[in-house]
């Protein structure tokens, strides 16, 4: 049944934050976790805002439209906190950090509706399908080209047949690359979402909040905890929390993500302790939840360098 992820539909849950100014790319960089400033033109990024702790507040998929204006498409539920939380930070850099919610038209594309857009070339490329619109290919889900489309609002949608929002939300998790949301803030490193291996973090920047911690835990092969793909006959909530058979007392992770599978039951997101990953039955909810079984992500993780 993964055919069915063919065709667009509007991206309701998601909103955009807009920073414009002289300093706008500048400002992220310092701010970030990706690199902004050579970010080729031909390029989009995702990237996690962190707190002094390493704690990821928000995720981004980042599209810098000039040396002026970058657009931050992230969950609608946390942009309003993210935005205040950046703009604390603006200090006397000339950038302004708007919500551009409602001047931004965001349509997700799958299947051949994103290849006939143009969404040809490798994860997080980008391209101009119309004038003012931007088509980033997004990870693909089931084997199927997924992309984000990024036009002002009130202009024409992307051709193709329309596409069942839920099935777009199964796409995002069958991705294996999580969107942060409202109840996850402040509880996960980078890492332990997968941002290392699908994109999200650039190792080779400047300094960013929290990029101490992120780093020691690369580089010091200190990281515990991984992002798995997961099914369960019964859905589970997002910030439920995950117990594994070998000990009931106390959670080994936390559902990031999830939703109804086309083949039945629930695909989900989960951050698991490794080690809890390894071998065992993992149950949600409580020590006597439905149980959880892990499938295999659609790409490679990086090793501890």
């Amino acid at each position: 049944m993964t055919a069915t992820l063919n065709g667009i539909t509007p991206l309701e849950h998601l909103g955009t934050l807009r920073v414009a100014g002289d300093d706008a790319v500048a400002f992220l960089q310092g701010q970030l976790t990706q690199d902004f400033v050579l970010l080729p033109p031909d390029q989009a990024r995702l990237a996690a805002f962190l707190s002094a702790k390493g704690r990821m507040q928000a995720s981004f998929v980042g599209v810098v439209r000039g040396p002026g204006e970058v657009l931050l498409v992230c969950s609608r539920d946390l942009l309003a906190a993210a935005l205040k939380r950046l703009s604390m930070f603006v200090l006397r850099a000339k950038a302004k950090l708007t919500d551009a919610t409602a001047e931004v038209a965001l349509w997700g594309l799958a299947g051949e509706a994103a290849a006939a857009a143009g969404a040809v070339g490798p994860t997080w490329s980008r391209t101009h399908p119309a004038e003012g619109v931007d088509l980033v290919v997004l990870p693909p889900a089931a084997g199927q080209v997924r992309a984000l489309w990024v036009a002002p609002s009130g202009g024409p949608a992307p051709a193709g047949p329309s596409l069942a929002p839920a099935l777009w939300r199964w796409g995002e998790v069958a991705s294996g690359v999580a969107t942060l949301t409202a109840p996850l803030v402040d509880l996960f490193v980078p890492q332990m979402l997968n941002y290392e291996s699908v994109g999200g973090v650039n190792f080779k920047k400047g300094c960013y909040p929290g990029q101490e911690v992120v780093a020691r835990s690369q580089f010091r092969g200190t990281l515990k905890r991984r992002a798995y793909l997961a099914h369960s006959d019964s859905e589970p909530a997002v910030g439920a929390e995950v117990f594994h058979s070998s000990d009931d007392s106390q959670p080994c992770g936390t559902v990031v993500q999830a939703a109804a599978a086309p083949a039945g039951g629930f695909d989900a997101l989960v951050s698991l302790q490794t080690r809890a990953a390894a071998d065992g039955l993992l149950r949600v909810g409580s020590p006597q939840g439905p149980a959880l079984v892990l499938q295999p992500l659609p790409y490679a993780l990086l090793d501890d360098i």
